[in-house]
């Protein structure tokens, strides 16, 4: 079964997203960043919850559970492609919004918090709260697939208590045979297009012992084959889901992690 997803998956390759894809992604995008500003612009709108759901509640009762729900309809077709949308949340114990920021904003490092997902990255440049970075990405679940991508990411704050960034894909490019003697990037033509495009919106808010982390994740991906959506489409759906539910749980795990190093550090220097 995994010799015939992937030679399926070879056989069938997108060859970037197509311009309606595109423009329906801009405009999709457009009214999401519209909403977002306006919920950041108030402490009681600052963390959201999604429609019918507890997720906040839910991932600070459970004090580091991930709790991740659909952001619209989660997935929906577009010509050529498919636009996923989810919000996820996790409470992060015994932390500060500042502690936080200290681990998502470590671009050189990110791999040792990530890892296996981010195999590698780099702060590209800094001007004040905006930020140009590159990862290496590891995507692994049937097939794999490796893909080099750079990001415009942009810091702001309502309060110091309450503080957001935005990230927008700016290249997105496959790696074939990564780390062999033969690496090199895969043309649009011969793509999987698991991925051409991915913004994410993260809030930072203390609440309590701790914080509220926040990220919405917006991307585009190619559309499930014709006549194999019951063998492909779970596949390709599965992917942005999961992802951002490894994201959270790993930005919880390292900030934890961190403090506790230097809780440790600190107290043998006393």
């Amino acid at each position: 079964m995994i010799a015939l997803i992937a030679l399926l998956a070879a056989a069938t390759p997108p060859v970037g997203p197509s311009a309606a894809a595109s423009k329906v992604f801009d405009e999709y995008v457009a009214g999401v960043e519209e909403r977002v500003r306006r919920e950041e612009s108030s402490v009681a709108s600052f963390i959201v919850e999604p429609d019918g759901s507890t997720a906040v509640q839910a991932a600070a009762l459970g004090h580091g559970e991930v709790v991740v729900n659909p952001g619209g309809s989660g997935t929906a077709e577009v010509p050529g492609g498919l636009i996923h949308h989810w919000i996820g949340s996790v409470f992060v114990p015994g932390a500060s919004v500042a502690e936080v920021l200290s681990v998502v904003q470590d671009y050189d490092h990110l791999a040792r918090y990530y890892s296996p997902e981010v195999m590698s990255s780099q702060l590209i440049s800094r001007d004040g709260d905006d930020f140009r970075m590159a990862m290496r990405l590891r995507e692994r679940k049937v097939v794999t697939v490796v893909m080099d991508s750079e990001y415009e990411v942009r810091y702001g704050r309502l309060d110091a208590q309450q503080q957001f960034s935005f990230s927008r894909s700016t290249q997105v490019t496959e790696i074939a045979d990564a780390g062999g003697p033969r690496e090199h990037a895969v043309a649009d033509a011969q793509s999987h297009g698991y991925v051409w495009r991915l913004n994410a919106y993260w809030r930072f808010a203390q609440r309590g012992d701790g914080v509220v982390v926040q990220c919405e994740a917006v991307s585009l991906t190619r559309d499930v084959p014709t006549g194999l959506g019951w063998l492909v489409g779970p596949f390709l759906r599965a992917i942005p889901r999961e992802s951002l539910q490894a994201t959270l749980g790993a930005t919880r795990d390292a900030v934890v992690a961190r403090a506790n190093s230097e809780r440790v550090t600190a107290a043998e220097h006393r």
